[in-house]
């Protein structure tokens, strides 16, 4: 037997990975234990889980892998700051004190963090570094399905790369092209979230989700301004607007220059019609340029199948277009494409690629990306007499007849139930659950359960046989990762009135018959439910499907905004207790709001800052 631990960390989502003998027993990011959104930290409870899960203590670990070179990214660092200088002396100085004392001697820092863990892990000949993109990159291709493909991993910047594509046969995975740092389409997003008043590394998909309320009047502007792209989709971006390769901010003056604004300021400075433009003007400037790289790409290597990772990957709305385009035949996207998933990419990599084992069985080898914790009966038990909470302890059967019969009549659900999910997406594990047919809902939901902005779509968990009957999509999305439009024969035609608004004032406008999943534009992004991998979240759907015709359900992260997705009977509850959730539905054990201690109420409003 051969165990393999992959660590990401350092950067933002920290995570953990174990994978024994080619198969991935556990992945959790660290936010989820720590509560710290984006945790970047060394991800001591996430290694902590993941060995648990896999009955090993660390020194009986036989290798290590971290998922990048840290003397690689130093080296980056040096060079840009050198061909800048004198510009960025004052993050230079802030950077290098942090560089020096710990992330430059990385092996021996890692070294006696893992020890913390076992105090008889010995030897640090075991820890082994991968590259960020190689990471990536693994982490789409082995456990996709495909037994060749072209890799795409689009992000931020690892070490020097920001775009990468590289070949995956059988077990072999070699690295093609490379697109180097400051140039990045990971950074050029950033930039834009940056710009519209939203945090960078995690606001990027409220970007996303203004896109469709405005126009993509700024289109032309940011291509013939801020890059050289070219008809393959390789590009250069203009550096004398940007400020991210040695400032402390993302973009400079000349860039708000060019679009006649400053950067919004979230606390004083609404979202205006101009935002809502801009959004829609970078959401459609990054579909043309992974458009044209993948065009490119197809026909150059002439493979059929697509594995996506990096952050980019997360750009739901981008990845439906290459499914409709049809530019490949099939596509995959790691469901913890973001740096997360390097953790998992470093760990299989070492085995495919380092110690050279086959790959054998050409099917999705994760599990429906339910990699993390589930919690025994005992410990959920334990947990709710401990917090007071009220409840009964239903059949399986039961839970899902009740909560589909409430959903049905309007009540919103957390739902807590079997492996917590790895990746940004809740999957039906660790979820906030409505009934799509209401047109109150996707507000009620935004203002009143996750705190945060009404113009943030929901998004709909549907059976996967059913999904062509709803949706313009015939093809697997079980990690919520394509967008498709809603089936024509479901849309409501907008009046010529309505037509006429603009922004958020047409969100209040019922466009099909499951409004609270229906964005401005009639899009969706789209989970299927699969009974191989979630068969309790399948019966649910399925149990509301007969009460209501309707095979489908608003599926949201059960959390509030800023705060992690739950991981704990305890998280769970103060998120049920602190919001307007009216049933949770742990395991078996189901809690309605109604019947708890009122004294236990929280305001849970004001407990974790905007994301």
């Amino acid at each position: 037997m051969t165990s393999i631990l992959g660590i990401s960390a350092f950067y933002h989502d920290s995570a953990a990975a174990l994978v024994v003998d080619g198969e991935i027993i556990a992945a959790a990011q660290e936010e989820r234990f720590s509560r710290k959104k984006h945790d970047p930290g060394y991800p001591f409870n996430a290694v902590n889980y993941v060995l648990t899960e896999g009955k090993l203590k660390l020194n009986e670990v036989d290798h290590i892998v971290f998922f990048e070179k840290p003397f690689l990214k130093f080296e980056r660092l040096l060079e840009t700051y050198m061909a800048f200088a004198p510009k960025g002396f004052k993050s230079f100085s802030l950077s290098m004190p942090l560089w020096l004392r710990e992330k430059l001697f990385q092996k021996k820092f890692l070294f006696d963090k893992l020890k913390l863990h076992d105090e008889n892990f010995k030897d640090i000949k075991k820890i082994k570094f991968s590259e960020h993109h190689y990471s990536h990159a693994a982490s789409a291709f082995y456990p996709s399905p495909f037994e060749n493909a072209v890799v795409l991993t689009l992000d931020g910047v690892g070490e020097w790369a920001t775009t990468t594509v590289a070949i995956g046969k059988k077990n072999k995975l070699e690295m093609i092209k490379e697109i180097y740092f400051p140039h990045s389409l990971g950074l050029l997003y950033s930039a834009f979230t940056y710009y519209t008043g939203f945090k960078v590394n995690s606001g990027e998909y409220k970007v996303m989700g203004l896109a469709p309320y405005g126009k993509p009047k700024y289109k032309d502007l940011i291509i013939q301004n801020l890059m050289d792209l070219k008809e393959d989709g390789s590009f250069k971006l203009n550096m004398k607007f940007f400020n991210y390769a040695t400032g402390l901010t993302m973009t400079n003056k000349k860039f708000s220059d060019l679009f006649g604004h400053p950067v919004r300021n979230p606390k004083k400075d609404l979202l205006e019609d101009f935002h809502m433009d801009i959004a829609a003007s970078i959401q459609s400037v990054t579909e043309e340029i992974v458009i044209r790289i993948t065009k490119n790409i197809a026909s150059e290597y002439k493979i059929k199948n697509l594995c996506l990772a990096g952050g980019v990957a997360l750009n739901c709305v981008a990845n439906g277009k290459i499914l409709r385009q049809k530019i490949f035949d099939d596509i995959w996207i790691q469901p913890a494409a973001g740096d997360a998933g390097g953790s998992l990419g470093a760990a299989l990599a070492y085995w495919h690629h380092e110690l050279k084992k086959p790959r054998e069985n050409f099917q999705d080898q994760m599990k429906g990306a339910y990699l993390g914790p589930k919690l025994s009966e005992k410990n959920i038990e334990d947990q709710l007499k401990k917090l007071k909470a009220r409840y009964t302890k239903k059949s399986s059967n039961e839970i899902s007849s009740i909560v589909a019969k409430e959903l049905s009549n309007g009540k919103t659900v957390g739902w807590f139930q079997g492996r917590m999910e790895f990746g940004p997406r809740a999957l039906g594990g660790r979820s906030i659950l409505a009934d799509p047919r209401s047109d109150k809902m996707q507000k009620e939901l935004n203002l009143k359960i996750k705190f945060r902005e009404s113009f943030r779509p929901f998004a709909p968990s549907v059976l996967r046989e059913e999904v062509s009957n709803w949706f313009e999509l015939n093809y697997d999305s079980p990690y919520m990762l394509l967008v498709s439009d809603v089936k024509r024969e479901k849309q409501i035609t907008m009046s010529e009135k309505d037509s006429k608004l603009f922004g958020i004032d047409k969100l209040n406008i019922r466009r099909s018959s499951i409004p609270a999943i229906t964005h401005v534009d009639y899009s969706a992004r789209i989970q299927t439910v699969h009974k191989e991998t979630n068969l309790k979240y399948y019966n649910l759907i399925n149990e509301f499907k007969k009460i209501t015709d309707c095979p489908v359900l608003v599926n949201t992260s059960f959390n509030v905004r800023g705060e992690p997705i739950v991981c704990s009977v305890e998280d769970a509850f103060n998120c049920f207790m602190g919001t307007n959730l009216d049933i949770l539905a742990i395991e078996n054990y189901l809690l309605i709001k109604d019947d708890q201690d009122k004294s236990l109420l929280k305001d849970y409003k004001n407990k974790f800052e905007l994301d």
